[in-house]
């Protein structure tokens, strides 16, 4: 009955609400006639035209504040007073007019008393027709527009309210605050409540979102009003940035998921200005990647620091593309005299490399160019080892010959004891660079023999860590989408668990890392605690106002599936080799003490690498790495595509 009635047209329902009220102001009437003279009968004499004014007042006020606009699933506070305030109007016109009729038979204080009670009738109707069609629905959540609350009754909390009220754009019902003195005080004509009373006002109003309006809060208690938020199954929502809000920059559409530093759950540390800026201002800087996740977050950190240019190395033309746009736009914001400089080019190609370093005759070198999904360098192990270890080669002999002053490789905790193509690729990139930092003339193959040998005063940099919230490898937007779908979300194992940071916090560390090498260091940067992948996938679906489907729930929402490790992919990530890491100048970046190869036994295997490469020996490829890489463990089956295929053609 219920989802007949909420699929009639939108002006049957009109019609069938406004007869409804008309029945409701005529037994207002007769309630009141009956309260007042104490007799219950038929209406005589002149109390009939009590009840043809009640008729013809009500019904057009009620459709002058529109009141049959309004959907009674969602009817909150708003609605209510909107009735209070057109009952006010026509108690006023009811009272008068009674009084100035002054018909025999119908007592004054009929004006007071109808009014109120048809008040009671009309207000009775709208909150029962809500709790019996919001329970009709099943799933309260879907197919409606966003019912809020505010989490923050302070100073941002009203700005966002006034800006919900200007707009109109979502159906704000109230405040949250932790501040009893607040609770039950109104602020923009909204009510405050405590949390305690969330679990009885998601019941009244079927609320969906919950907006955090508290930026002065610290990290630990954000995370106890998230944990709080989660057991409520509404979603949780961010806000923009106040001051864009307030200079008009930002609109409520801007509202958008929760942030991926809640997901993480730790607080963030303020970078040094010193360490940021060492080898940033007033040089020439050049970041490889610079269209990638860290790449492009790198470029925006470091043009904020304003370098003499800046130059962008990307072998995508769209991904070029966009973040120069991107960072012409910063630039003008930030009103930075900076040079950008669009190059396209890849890494595996030197000449390309060499041409651009003589030229452009880069101070600080960004190596964030790689191949880093694990499944696919797996299954392409020449293309991966191409990229990822002579690519870097091709820039740190570029940066050498150059006379490039410092060189920063962006590693992975996936080259420490690597079960992977792509880790170890990583790690064996690393030890090339420690084998450059020890030596003063490196031998490049292909120098010509008459050539003088060029000295090594280039500083070479390693910073190592996990997993980037939020990067186009994260699970996090896969998550999302999966979420956004309806699941089921894919979970490789329950025990994986993997380290995770921002991508803002990574970029800042890895720059401030750079700045503190004397050549050769191997920097580990604190992820603090592992996050379990499962839990990651649970905290989202309970944030995005959703419940996990699995046997003691099999009526949720979104399915949590089980698909398997991929070849090469471990359960636990590590991020040092050897022990007893260094402290630093910075509470979060550490240096490791990692053993190498020296130069002239590290290059002979390269040539060797080269070769194979080459002719695509992907079996003889992961048996050098083996031999190079410490602790590396090749996965038990070759999983080359190009490898399969010809081995299959042959059977």
């Amino acid at each position: 009955m219920q989802t007949f009635v909420i699929q009639l047209s939108r002006r049957i329902k009109q019609c069938i609400v406004g007869g409804v009220d008309i029945l409701m102001s005529i037994l207002a009437t007769w309630l009141a006639f009956y309260l007042r003279l104490d007799r219950a009968e038929m209406p005589h004499g002149y109390e009939w035209h009590a009840y043809q004014l009640a008729i013809i007042l009500s019904l057009p006020i009620l459709i002058r504040f529109g009141l049959y606009r309004a959907v009674f699933r969602y009817a909150g506070m708003s609605a209510m007073a909107t009735i209070a305030k057109a009952i006010a109007l026509y108690s006023a016109i009811f009272f008068a007019i009674l009084v100035w009729l002054a018909l025999p038979g119908i007592p004054r204080t009929l004006g007071l008393l109808q009014p109120l009670l048809f008040l009671f009738l009309v207000a009775g109707s709208r909150i029962a027709a809500r709790i019996w069609l919001t329970r009709a629905t099943g799933d309260r959540r879907s197919g409606r527009e966003a019912r809020l609350l505010i989490y923050g009754a302070g100073a941002a909390g009203a700005q966002i309210a006034s800006v919900v009220q200007r707009k109109r754009q979502l159906n704000l019902i109230g405040f949250l605050d932790d501040d009893p003195q607040l609770v039950g005080k109104t602020l923009n004509a909204y009510v405050v409540h405590s949390p305690r009373d969330l679990p009885k006002l998601i019941e009244l109003y079927a609320i969906t979102d919950i907006l955090l309006a508290m930026p002065a809060i610290s990290r630990a208690r954000r995370n106890e009003v998230l944990a709080m938020l989660r057991q409520h199954h509404v979603r949780i929502r961010s806000l923009p940035d106040l001051s864009e809000l307030a200079q008009g920059k930002a609109t409520i559409s801007d509202i958008h998921e929760l942030d991926i530093v809640d997901l993480l759950g730790r607080e963030p540390v303020a970078p040094n200005p010193a360490l940021i800026s060492r080898n940033i201002r007033g040089k020439v800087v050049m970041v490889t990647g610079a269209g990638g996740s860290i790449g492009s977050e790198l470029c925006r950190q470091i043009i904020a620091v304003n370098p003499a240019k800046l130059l962008l190395l990307e072998h995508s033309e769209f991904s070029l593309y966009q973040i120069h746009s991107d960072l012409m736009a910063q630039a003008i914001e930030l009103n930075v005299p900076v040079e950008l400089i669009p190059l396209l080019g890849s890494v595996r190609d030197y000449e390309r490399i060499r041409e651009i370093c003589e030229v452009w005759k880069p101070h600080t070198v960004y190596h964030a160019a790689a191949y880093k999904h694990v499944p696919l360098v797996e299954h392409n192990p020449a293309e991966g080892v191409r990229n990822n270890v002579f690519g870097t080669y091709n820039v740190a002999r570029a940066a050498v010959e150059s006379g490039v002053d410092d060189f920063v490789l962006i590693s992975t905790d996936k080259a420490v004891r690597p079960t992977n193509v792509m880790g170890a690729s990583k790690r064996l990139a690393e030890m090339i660079l420690q084998a450059l930092s020890t030596c003063s003339a490196p031998g490049f193959e292909s120098t010509p023999a008459n050539a003088a040998p060029v000295p090594c005063r280039t500083r070479f940099a390693m910073v190592r860590f996990g997993n980037v919230l939020g990067s186009s490898g994260s699970v996090v937007p896969l998550f999302r989408q999966q979420i956004k779908e309806g699941g089921p979300i894919t979970v490789t194992d329950l025990e994986v668990t993997r380290y995770f940071m921002t991508i803002p916090e990574a970029a800042q560390l890895v720059v401030q890392a750079g700045a503190m090498t004397e050549g050769g260091d191997v920097f580990v940067l604190d992820m603090g605690e592992p996050v379990k992948i499962i839990d990651l996938a649970y905290r989202m679906v309970e944030l995005s106002g959703l419940m996990v489907k699995n046997e003691n729930n099999p009526y949720g929402d979104i399915e949590i599936k089980v698909t398997g490790l991929r070849p090469g992919e471990k359960l636990y990530e590590e991020l040092l080799i050897g022990e007893n890491p260094q402290p630093t100048a910075h509470s979060r970046i550490m240096k490791a003490q990692e053993e190498f190869l020296p130069w002239d036994v590290l290059s002979a295997e390269l040539q060797l690498l080269a070769l194979a490469v080459h002719d695509n020996q992907a079996a003889e490829i992961r048996s050098i790495l083996a031999r190079l890489v410490s602790g590396y463990t090749m996965h038990a089956e070759l999983v080359d595509l190009v490898y399969l295929k010809e081995n299959s053609a042959l059977v």
